[in-house]
């Protein structure tokens, strides 16, 4: 079999390497894509430094992947030879995308319109993933159970409903903005830095607030806002400090989505109140179905301008690149972009 480069841990809380590994033949359902940008994530190198979500190595990462459908597999009907697509990953070597040509299933696979690049295209997978999981996920599994738009009934349902986003400048963060938006949600109050104000009012934000606040004057200006109750607050930063304003915000029988672990101070935590830890991956079996269903329709939001991907940053180097890059990402350096970087252009 012909063999591709990607990036790997060595071993358990290893340093990254290059490896060359088979390129993967598409079973049935599948496609093999050749991946022309994989964008990065910060569980890529929590993976790395803590040891964590994957067990055999050397570990191919890497969850974010654009490019050409170059194979399909028997019974793909609605992917073909040439397409550009866009798809989520997943942590085992055949699925992870920090490599040159990679494997997923046909039906969690999206076109890419003609006016998103491939860069903007990896931008979406994972992020969206925290997204739609946390708001239209099942109740009390991974989400708070909410109609999605696309779903009958579902655009516009929460009209005249306020939501919380904290972090609105966040690669999830972005992404809630836009469906809280689809969904109705008005006001939509999000938090961010003063230099992506603009950023998140274009992206669906009605009013923003400076992350800096301290706490009880973000409650106070949220209460200046609207005196509805919150139903639904969503912390896509999900620090123990914001966690603990976010709860405060929500309202009794509300759900507080988490993109971490919760870590409310549990003197605080009553029964009338949810919290929920999303998950960001559609190969999950209880996110599977929702998956399909938005992944047949992202074409259409991103051509029509609905959904619009993270801005990006493009690492030089390929593969041989990303280590630096997740270091940036680690030391909290990288604000209101994506990072991706081309596996072709590895040397």
């Amino acid at each position: 079999m012909p063999l591709q480069k990607s990036l790997a841990v060595l071993e358990k809380q290893g340093p990254w390497g290059l490896i060359d590994v088979d390129i993967d033949k598409p079973g049935p359902g599948e496609v093999l894509i050749r991946v022309e940008s994989t964008a990065l994530n910060p569980v890529d190198w929590k993976v790395q430094v803590y040891g964590v979500f994957v067990n055999e190595y050397p570990a191919i990462l890497g969850t974010d992947s654009a490019g050409v459908v170059v194979e399909v597999g028997e019974g793909v009907t609605n992917l073909a030879v040439g397409d550009r697509v866009f798809h989520q990953g997943w942590f085992t070597n055949r699925l992870a995308t920090f490599k040159q040509f990679t494997i997923s299933a046909a039906e969690i696979v999206a076109k890419i319109p003609d006016n998103i690049t491939f860069d903007q295209a990896a931008s979406i997978p994972v992020g969206l993933g925290a997204t739609f999981i946390g708001l239209y996920g099942k109740l009390n599994v991974r989400g708070a159970g909410l109609v999605a738009p696309w779903q009958d009934g579902g655009l516009g349902k929460y009209a005249g409903q306020p939501i919380v986003v904290f972090g609105g400048s966040t690669s999830v963060g972005q992404y809630v903005l836009q469906f809280a938006k689809l969904s109705g949600f008005s006001p939509i109050i999000t938090t961010a830095s003063p230099r992506n104000a603009g950023l998140v009012k274009s992206l669906g934000a009605t009013h923003f607030i400076d992350r800096s606040t301290p706490p009880d004057d973000i409650i106070s200006e949220v209460k200046k806002i609207t005196g509805d109750p919150f139903e639904i607050v969503y912390d896509a930063v999900a620090e123990e400090s914001t966690q603990n304003v976010a709860y405060d915000i929500l309202s009794p029988g509300g759900i507080l989505v988490l993109v971490l672990p919760s870590n409310v101070d549990k003197s605080k935590i009553t029964p009338t109140k949810r919290i929920v830890t999303t998950s960001g991956t559609v190969h999950n079996e209880d996110n599977r179905e929702l998956g399909v269903q938005l992944y047949s329709k992202l074409s259409d939001y991103l051509a029509s301008g609905d959904l619009k991907p993270n801005r990006t940053e493009t690492i030089p180097g390929g593969l041989s690149g990303i280590p630096n890059g997740l270091k940036r990402l680690q030391n909290n350096e990288v604000s209101g972009i994506k990072l991706t970087a081309h596996p072709h252009e590895t040397k």
